[in-house]
This record gives C-alpha cells, structure tokens and sequence, in this order.
C-alpha cells in the first residue's frame, strides 16, 4: 500500500512541477508520475546531503519533492535541447 502512495504522490508532484515549468517536456501520465518520484527521491538525497534529513527514515515533503522535479525538468531540458542542434 506505502508503493501505491508513492506512485499517486509522485503523479500530483510530477504534474505540479510542468504546472509550474511551462514548457515542452515528456510525455504522459506515467512519465509525469516518475518525473514526481525520482524528484522526490533527488530532494531527499540533497536534503540529507545539505544536513537538512537527519534521521534515515525522513523524507523530503511535498514543497522540496517538487522543487525537485522541477530540476530534474531543468536537467531534461539542458541535456534534450542540446541534442537537436548540429555544428556547421
């Protein structure tokens, strides 16, 4: 049951952070539900990695986990805007 709330957390999460980064990015429902979820796991691993998380067990909350999607959005962006231009 704690997966299944993963999921649904990182599907309102994901589409939180293409609410707030407008723009052109990956597709579907379920490509927002992993944006949603590896943020939440990006905000998490800077949280304790910044001292912000001291036990093991906490958690990023809902405002770090989209600030986390919206890098790893930022992140997508970078690196697939590059890939279409060529070099004359």
């Amino acid at each position: 049951m704690n997966f299944l709330w993963t999921l649904i957390i990182g599907l309102v999460v994901g589409a939180i952070a293409k609410l707030l980064m407008p723009g052109k990015d990956p597709g579907g429902f379920i490509i927002t539900m992993i944006i949603g979820v590896v943020g939440a796991l990006l905000a998490g691993f800077l949280g304790r990695a910044l001292g912000w998380y001291q036990n093991a067990g906490e958690g990023p909350g809902i405002i770090a986990s989209i600030i986390g999607a919206m890098i790893l959005l930022l992140l997508y962006r970078l690196f697939v805007g590059r890939r279409g231009t060529t070099v004359p």
